[in-house]
This record gives C-alpha cells, sequence and structure tokens, in this order.
C-alpha cells in the first residue's frame, strides 16, 4: 500500500491536523492486513512539521513497525522533520 501524504494537503502543519489526518486514513488502514508493506510517499510536499509528523506517522510506525518505507524524502523540510523524529 503507497500513502500518498500530499492527499493531506502539501503544506503540513500542527498536531491537530497530523490527528485528524491519521483519524481519517484509519479505515483505510483497518482494511489492511498487518503483514502488508506500507510506503509513505512525500512527493509533491513542501512543507512538513515535526508535530504533523508525530501524530501521524509515530503512530503508523508503531502499528506496522519495519513494514513501513518512505519514499521521496528529498525536501528539506521532509528531511529535517524525519531527522528531528528519528532522536530518542
Amino acid at each position: 500500500m503507497i500513502i500518498q501524504v500530499k492527499k493531506f494537503g502539501t503544506i503540513l502543519v500542527s498536531r491537530p491536523a497530523g490527528k485528524e489526518a491519521w483519524l481519517a486514513y484509519q479505515p483505510v488502514l483497518n482494511e489492511m492486513p498487518k503483514d502488508k508493506e506500507v510506503v509513505v510517499d512525500f512527493d509533491g510536499v513542501i512543507v512538513l512539521t515535526p508535530s504533523w509528523a508525530d501524530e501521524f506517522l509515530t503512530p503508523l510506525l508503531a502499528r506496522f513497525g519495519n513494514k513501513v518505507s518512505l519514499r521521496n524524502t528529498d525536501n528539506p523540510s521532509v528531511k529535517a522533520t524525519l531527522a528531528i523524529l528519528a532522536k530518542p
């Protein structure tokens, strides 16, 4: 399964917006087997903040673990946010 993050917008900011995106995507995720690979594609995303990403990516990773891979992460905003989230 590929999650096109730009479907939630190209400027992704705030915890409430990230939480809303996570909750809105639940019906799709609930239909998917837990052993299926999940690709998160950031193509077209202009701004990604740590708060938005924490509300969406952190629970996704908790749920699917090493089945999650990230694509099109070359955008400086996406890179910086992922680096922040990767810190313990």
